[in-house]
């Protein structure tokens, strides 16, 4: 199979690989204005509630150095340098205009010593090897062509004893509950998406990626495939969202 044969899932849809991260750009430059509102449309506004979760277990130290990938409106990037104190977090992206959003805001101005902001690829980080302490994404790699890929790319370049922390949406342990769950996301969430950003199609993606991607247990595994030790999750909302940490030790 060539490289130009090899499929993946763009939502329910089946695309070729290279051409899933240009779609996927195309949804977050349509919703980059309302990224914020999308959160809170997604998720109830309950992810600013699982970003404080994250910010509690990962406890940011003084002078630690982050990475934060798909971080766009730098939502993690702003918690993590006000809980560590001082520090330096790189914001990086595949979207531009997430960026752009994430600099017009209020905290970036006031952290702009602190920041950088990088348009790049999680598969294929533009950083050496042993760069960073922290390594977080959050609500961005069920997006990313290969998730496997895209944790490789963390070990590598966090120093030894740096930590890698992923927040995602992820599959509920009950089946009925996690039927409800469905029908609520499929049957509301796009419609909120058309009234709020007037952008339907772009939210019926997302709510297709979150049921596409892999279990708690599965992405635990691949978290340990990449090398990190001491891996672990925890459920956020009963396992609508899930916290995944692992060391490179």
């Amino acid at each position: 199979m060539t490289e130009s044969d090899k499929t993946t899932h763009f939502g329910f849809e089946t695309v070729r690989e290279e051409d899933k991260a240009g779609r996927v750009q195309g949804v977050f430059s349509s919703v980059a204005s309302k990224y914020d509102i999308m959160n809170d449309v997604m998720s109830g506004g309950v992810h600013r509630i699982w970003k404080d979760a994250m910010m509690d277990w990962l406890a940011p130290r003084p002078r630690q150095r982050l990475l934060d990938v798909a971080g766009g409106t730098g939502d993690i990037s702003f918690r993590f340098l006000k809980r560590a104190g001082s520090g330096h977090s790189t914001v990086l992206d595949i979207t531009e205009s997430m960026l752009v959003e994430g600099r017009k805001r209020a905290e970036a101005e006031s952290m702009h010593d602190q920041l950088d902001w990088v348009v790049g690829d999680a598969m294929a980080l533009p950083f050496p090897d042993n760069t960073f302490d922290v390594y977080t994404i959050s609500f961005g790699i069920r997006n990313v062509t290969r998730p496997q890929e895209a944790l490789n790319e963390a070990f590598r370049v966090l120093r030894p004893g740096g930590r890698l922390m992923v927040l995602e949406f992820s599959q509920l342990p009950n089946p009925m509950m996690q039927k409800a769950y469905d029908a609520y996301s499929f049957n509301v969430i796009p419609r909120m998406g058309q009234i709020i950003a007037g952008d339907r199609d772009s939210y019926q993606y997302l709510v297709e990626s979150i049921r596409n991607f892999p279990d708690q247990e599965t992405f635990l595994g691949m978290v340990r495939a990449a090398g990190f030790d001491n891996a672990k999750y925890r459920n956020l909302t009963l396992g609508v969202a899930a916290l995944h940490s692992g060391w490179k030790l």
